[in-house]
């Protein structure tokens, strides 16, 4: 019999879980890891007084287009994986994304953990909890090696001739890199989480409900 099983803080880690994979799909997907050099806007009649800035992702970048810069072209700037910008970030790419990948398979599982609490006798929780801690490190090993890669000459086109590894020159970090870094942080905290919602969904109160033959529990 599937016993639904409320308590605030599964619902917490559960909701949690869900936000930190999509934040990581999002991050990873985005083109705004970087702000490029400045450059004048074409859409500007006096060239040189207003300026914009390209965007360039792990393997996808965003410029402006047409000759008076009426509008924006984003996508991928490299048509197979070998011409990602460089090895480092050909590296970091396949760490992010097995990182998110892990996230979404458990954010899925997530879900189900309302009805079923475990498999063959083992917590879903502490399962999910440790493939949490597995996609953080993925994810802190992807974030760690993207930075390397900023001597590339991709980079050193938007960022100046002074970027190099570990400097972006003249560049900025975009909203992208930020984003990755809080996900990653939050799957760390919800791994910690996991552990509490073990807790609270086999705790004695839940027992006594069960008990007393209830099929939907409600604990905060």
């Amino acid at each position: 019999m599937c016993h639904v099983i409320v308590t605030y803080r599964s619902m917490l880690w559960t909701l949690l879980s869900i936000v930190v994979a999509f934040v990581e799909l999002v991050a990873f997907m985005s083109p705004d890891w970087l702000l490029g050099l400045p450059r004048p806007d074409p859409s500007n009649k006096d060239v040189g007084i207003r300026e914009y800035r390209p965007t360039l992702g792990l393997y996808s970048r965003c410029l402006r287009i047409g000759a008076h810069g009426v509008g924006v072209s984003c996508g991928p700037y490299a048509g197979t994986f070998g011409e990602v910008a460089s090895k480092f970030w050909q590296a970091a790419i396949l760490f992010l994304a097995a990182g998110t990948l892990v996230l979404g398979c458990v954010a899925c599982i997530s879900i189900f953990t309302l009805c079923f609490q475990s498999i063959k006798k083992k917590s879903i929780f502490n399962i999910c909890g440790l493939l949490q801690a597995i996609g953080a490190l993925l994810l802190m090993v992807g974030l760690m090696l993207y930075p390397a890669g900023w001597g590339s000459e991709k980079v050193i086109l938007f960022c100046g001739m002074e970027a190099s590894p570990f400097r972006p020159a003249l560049c900025s970090l975009g909203w992208a890199f930020y984003a990755a870094i809080g996900g990653t942080l939050g799957t760390f905290l919800c791994s910690v989480l996991s552990a509490q919602a073990e807790i609270a969904t086999s705790s004695d109160e839940v027992q006594e409900e069960i008990e007393e033959g209830k099929s939907l529990i409600c604990l905060f």
